[in-house]
């Protein structure tokens, strides 16, 4: 299982969803190290698919997918259960990803 955050560094909420997915793996007994991957570039953010910071990624797969981009250098927002906009997942969104990609 190969597990990543890419992130973008002027992004703030990066090092708090890294957290919360680490207390996710680790409740889960899944012993896999996070591989983080730094965006650095809008060509890097296109060619990595990616939608801005946190994404995370099992195997290849957004936890929380959107629908063909836009994608690059930018934070990104999550819509949680009780409709409020965060810029990163709640603890409860991410372990509920979880089980989700190690069920498929």
């Amino acid at each position: 299982m190969r597990i990543e955050l890419l992130y973008w560094e002027e992004c703030p909420s990066y090092d708090l969803a890294l957290q919360r997915l680490r207390e996710a793996l680790a409740e889960r007994q899944v012993a896999e190290s996070v591989r983080l991957i730094e965006v650095t570039t809008e060509r890097e953010a296109e060619a990595l698919r990616f939608p801005g910071s946190p994404t995370i990624r099992i195997d290849g797969q957004d936890l929380f997918p959107t629908p063909d981009g836009p994608y690059g250098l930018t934070c990104r927002v999550y819509h949680a259960d009780n409709g409020r906009v965060t810029p990163l997942p709640t603890a409860e969104m991410i372990r509920e990803a979880i089980r989700k990609a190690l069920r498929e």
